[in-house]
């Protein structure tokens, strides 16, 4: 062989040797580019702090045209002074918060994205002290603060979302994302990490207040037994991790300190009680659809009145805003709700009146509110 071929034989062995590498280069650089990529389309779809309001206010319009709103303002401003020192203590204190009393008596709550938390009149019943209300409301409060309901949606459905995110007009994708967010809030559709990351919120957060860091179990505890005999998932964290476990993980996290729990207090402003699961009177129509027991007296219309009104899918922002009758709109949304299993709360009739109850509540009342906790 000629000194020639011999380089030439050899120059292309080192190609060869070569080439694995480069194209293992090429591969590396080619998952590089595709995460780059999935990064800046799920950064494409983040949303602003004005546009988390502006979808959590037409969420909590949806949700109280659904059960109706209490209508007193002693009770309202009492879950408000609660609920505002405890959102003093996050590190989103200057959203607008508005904590609501829902007309209702299933046993529930919702938060919703920018600061709207609602609790259920129900809830306010089973409930036993100032220190378990508190921890209910810490725990919707960290919903809120973490953006779980947004990022969940975002992370979950960005093929989905990202085309209407791309648009120089913003409205499609909000539509989007405030109608999937609504069904995730009322169905509680967080994932575990997201309801253990609550738990925690509530945790760490009314020590800071004085309250007993167990609370939250404490009430999960009550919850727990009410809904021993209930074969469906049902109610206030229907969708959470085993409820057991998430108590044993938060008497871990609060050990053994202690707080005060304030029941006197809590007595002297919430006089409600809770009627057992098999007495809530649900919507008209839902009974057949989740196995729960029958409608109550006032319930005008069947199960077939109730199918025919299925809500429409994809409500947007500017659908939201439509005047519906607080019944039949109850009616629509149980529907679809009921068709997936949910218990008696979930269905749980609502009162009549959406409006909210203003209340005026000073930094200063707060601090004397929070002065009180002994």
């Amino acid at each position: 062989m000629t000194r020639l071929a011999k380089t030439v034989v050899v120059c292309l062995a080192f190609v060869g040797l070569c080439s694995p590498a480069h194209a293992q280069f090429g591969g590396l650089l080619d998952k590089a580019q595709k995460a780059k990529g999935a990064k800046d389309k799920l950064d494409s779809l983040n949303i602003s702090e004005p546009e988390e309001i502006k979808i959590g206010t037409a969420i909590s319009e949806k949700v109280r045209t659904r059960f109706g709103v209490v209508q007193d303002p002693a009770v309202t401003k009492y879950v408000t002074l609660v609920g505002l020192a405890l959102a003093g203590k996050t590190d989103r204190p200057g959203l607008p918060w508005t904590f609501i009393v829902l007309d209702t008596d299933g046993v529930n709550a919702f938060a919703a994205p920018g600061g709207f938390v609602h609790i259920t009149r129900g809830a306010l019943g089973l409930i036993k002290n100032e220190a378990q209300l508190a921890a209910v409301l810490a725990h919707e409060v960290g919903h809120v603060v973490h953006k779980h309901t947004v990022d969940s949606i975002r992370k979950a459905n960005a093929e989905k979302l990202a085309s209407d995110a791309a648009l120089s007009n913003r409205g499609p994708y909000l539509d989007k994302l405030t109608n999937m967010a609504y069904d995730m809030v009322l169905e509680g559709k967080f994932d575990r990490n997201d309801e253990l990351d609550a738990d925690q919120h509530a945790v760490v957060i009314t020590p800071k207040l004085g309250y007993a860091p167990a609370a939250l179990a404490d009430f999960l505890q009550l919850l727990d037994d009410r809904n021993k005999d209930v074969p469906t998932r049902n109610g206030l964290f229907a969708s959470h991790p085993d409820t057991k476990e998430r108590i044993d993980k938060i008497r871990k996290q609060a050990g053994s300190a202690k707080g005060a729990v304030m029941a006197e207090r809590y007595a002297m402003n919430v006089k409600y009680d809770v009627p057992p699961v098999t007495a809530i009177t649900v919507v008209a129509g839902s009974s057949g659809l989740t196995g729960s027991t029958s409608a109550g007296k006032d319930d005008k219309s069947d199960g077939k009145d109730a199918k025919k009104e299925e809500p429409k899918k994809g409500f947007g922002l500017g659908s939201l805003k439509k005047s519906v009758a607080p019944e039949q709109q109850s009616a629509q949304v149980t529907a679809s709700g009921g068709s997936r299993g949910v218990g008696a709360d979930r269905d749980a009739k609502g009162g009549p009146n959406p409006g909210l109850v203003k209340v005026t509540v000073t930094p200063a009342e707060v601090a004397a509110f929070v002065k009180g906790v002994a």
